[in-house]
């Protein structure tokens, strides 16, 4: 019984902490363009701003790219 005295609190302080958390995010703008994610992963970007070539690491390794090997 005496647990609740310390339980009791706890839940009442995550419980606000997680009410603080969606009111910060909502007020943020977390949830405004909740369509433009799933819309932009289906449209292919061809201006080259997706940032370097991912292989350009692999290419210049001195140890032959033996490091990025997989097993699979």
């Amino acid at each position: 019984m005496s647990a609740l005295v310390y339980l009791i609190p706890a839940a009442l302080f995550l419980g606000l902490l997680g009410l603080g958390a969606f009111l910060w995010a909502l007020r943020s703008g977390q949830f405004d363009d909740l369509d433009g994610a799933a819309h932009r992963v289906l449209f292919d970007d061809d201006d080259g701003a997706a940032g370097p070539d991912p292989g350009a690491e692999r290419k210049s390794s001195p140890d032959n790219g033996t490091r990025d090997r997989k097993s699979d």
